[in-house]
């Protein structure tokens, strides 16, 4: 009789643990990009406890990915040259888009891009545009280009993301070279760039640099539209510019790791986050730019996103040298 009772103790711990496995989900993602209403609802409806994380670089992410024990993480949001990057390495699986019902709300702008033409490891979540957000309290200057920041008088005055492919690309678009170029010539310039830019930065920050503009740290950043949007909702007179060498577009998209273990919860979260609702609650929040057919504010999605931005792409082998340079320049 013991051994019945024993057996059928550990039937139902075994099976309790197994039922907490099937109602869990775990998630790294950007951080301040999806609401914490929007998760819970989330758990609410499908009865799965979602286990959240965040990073602030692609770098990071594959950082964490790549020395993570198999099944640790689930869904993530590697943006476009991260994708092609993770699928070469084996890290990210090809999607069954049988099991996602709201792929009908995407805007086909989105979709088809040079990292996964046919969207067999990707769908995109949001989309960001990096651009120059200016206090006019206290800066009357003309600003239009990324080399009206090198001005003295920006001394310690100015926030940059935190982000080397972004700022390096940055520096490249400001030097007359292409945002990926990888040649000798071409990164020497961009790191003496920088090496002048450097005395006007007070902060790298890619988790919240509208923070340095709300309190008034800083009265100019380099920042995520939607970054600098949220500054403008609390100081009306910061000024979003779209420098004129050309800004950098980033799409941010749902994949699911190779090693997931919550696979079937990784559908059922992209498919809801990707209904209509939740992404107005999302760019609500945070007001990027969602790939799907939703109204958006026309400062937040401008007509022209593509006509003068330039993707980061996959550099394979000479990211050494782009890691090099950004060690140097921080």
């Amino acid at each position: 009789m013991k051994k019945v009772i024993m057996f059928i103790i550990v039937l139902f711990i075994v099976t309790g643990c197994e039922n907490k496995s099937e109602n869990t989900l775990n998630v790294l993602n950007w951080s301040s990009y999806i609401p914490d209403e929007v998760i819970t609802s989330f758990e609410k409806e499908y009865n799965i406890k979602v286990n959240y994380g965040t990073y602030s670089s692609n770098e990071e992410l594959l950082a964490k990915i790549s020395s993570s024990k198999e099944g640790t993480y689930d869904v993530i949001f590697p943006s476009d040259y991260m994708v092609e990057l993770m699928r070469e390495k084996g890290l990210i699986e090809k999607l069954d888009t049988t099991k996602i019902t709201n792929l009908n709300h995407l805007n086909p702008l989105f979709l088809g891009q040079e990292y996964d033409p046919n969207n067999l490891y990707s769908i995109p979540f949001l989309s960001t545009i990096v651009v120059i957000a200016v206090n006019r309290e206290n800066i009357t200057d003309e600003i239009t280009s990324y080399n009206d920041l090198l001005n003295d008088k920006y001394k310690n005055n100015i926030v940059f993301l935190d982000d080397q492919r972004i700022v390096i690309g940055m520096a490249l678009l400001a030097t007359n070279h292409d945002m990926n170029d990888t040649s000798i010539e071409a990164l020497n310039d961009a790191k003496e760039w920088l090496l002048k830019m450097k005395k006007n930065i007070k902060a790298y920050d890619s988790d919240s640099p509208k923070t340095f503009l709300i309190t008034k740290e800083t009265d100019i950043g380099v920042m995520w539209n939607a970054e600098a949007e949220i500054a403008r909702e609390e100081n009306e007179n910061i000024e979003i510019i779209y420098p004129r060498e050309g800004h950098a577009i980033s799409i941010d998209n749902y994949c699911i790791a190779s090693s997931a273990k919550n696979v079937e919860n990784a559908y059922l979260f992209i498919d809801y986050l990707m209904r209509y609702e939740s992404a107005f609650d999302i760019v609500a929040e945070y007001p990027y730019i969602s790939p799907l057919r939703i109204e958006q504010k026309s400062e937040v999605f401008p007509g022209d996103i593509f006509k003068n931005g330039y993707y980061v792409k996959n550099i394979g082998s000479r990211m050494k040298d782009y890691d090099k340079l950004w060690a140097d320049i921080k």
